[in-house]
């Protein structure tokens, strides 16, 4: 048995040193992550082909001209900051692509690579310029804080972990107890259907709304975004059985979170636009309405 707890104590060390440890910009967590960026890269492009594929792009041209514009801006401002602040490298990694596909359900993605998805269901929620640049802040902070890798390393250190522990479990307990064990953390794994977890939301949600602010859009815009968000979902589940926090709780951090923002926004100088979608500077226009009346109630 001492054997035993000594290969099980071994398990958590392994898992714990495996992987190149790197900062998430702005947040300054440190992860370890054990898939290459090449490897993310080669993985994501497979599925966002295979994606573009089969989805039909929007015939609305205001409106895809109006996410080509503010993903071009977030892009931007997300990368002057990655060059600003010592992630220069990063910003090889991403190779920009933004769409509007016709899609009822109210959501968005940015695959790793910065390969940017909006469906026009999410329109009718976002509203404006500025709520919309919240939105894709968000899934780009999820592609800048890599947290597809770091849910994918957390998936291969499991497996690896209860594969060591399927054998220890066999010799110390007992033939196939362990294959069991195995079997549990060797489920179907799907790239495009990987699950954050709370804390990658919320770091998302931080650095989105940072990015937003940088790239020159109002982030008071994001507690009216996601209030119309609550309201059209009528949520009533428990944090704890969710993967994305509350939306009471998401809009507290958010109001907590919104001082710094502004400090960005108000930097931001001419490139600043209102929730109305209007440069500040220039009163020049930026955006039309949204046609669609589509609305769901799916969630990203």
């Amino acid at each position: 048995m001492k054997v035993k707890y000594f290969l099980m104590a071994a398990i958590v060390a392994l898992m714990t040193a495996c992987g190149t440890a790197s900062k998430v910009p702005l947040t300054n967590r440190t992860h370890r992550l054990s898939i290459s960026d090449a490897q993310l890269l080669s993985l994501s492009n497979q599925e966002y082909a295979k994606f573009m594929a089969s989805a039909k792009r929007s015939t609305d041209a205001k409106n895809t001209a109006m996410v080509q514009r503010v993903g071009r801006n977030l892009a931007n401002a997300v990368e002057t900051y990655l060059r600003n602040n010592g992630y220069a490298n990063e910003i090889n990694n991403f190779k920009w692509e933004f769409n509007l596909v016709q899609d009822k359900q109210a959501n968005a993605f940015c695959m790793p690579g910065g390969k940017i998805v909006v469906y026009e269901g999410l329109l009718p929620y976002t509203q404006n310029e500025a709520s919309l640049a919240i939105v894709l802040g968000h899934e780009i902070a999820h592609a800048v804080a890599k947290h597809s890798a770091e849910q994918i390393t957390k998936q291969m250190n499991q497996q690896m972990g209860t594969s060591i522990l399927g054998t220890v479990l066999n010799s110390a307990v007992g033939s196939g107890v362990g294959d069991i064990a195995s079997q549990v953390a060797g489920g179907y794994f799907s790239f495009r259907n990987l699950k954050y977890s709370r804390d990658n939301e919320s770091e998302a949600d931080y650095m989105g709304l940072i990015f937003a602010a940088m790239a020159g859009y109002d982030p008071a815009n994001a507690v009216s975004f996601w209030q119309r968000m609550a309201s059209a979902t009528n949520s009533s589940r428990s944090e704890i059985l969710s993967d994305h926090p509350s939306d009471a709780r998401r809009i507290e951090n958010i109001k907590r979170w919104l001082p710094e923002a502004e400090k960005y926004y108000h930097g931001a100088g001419a490139n600043r636009v209102s929730s109305t979608g209007y440069s500040q500077s220039t009163n020049t226009l930026h955006i039309g309405s949204s046609s669609s009346s589509n609305r769901s109630n799916k969630r990203r």
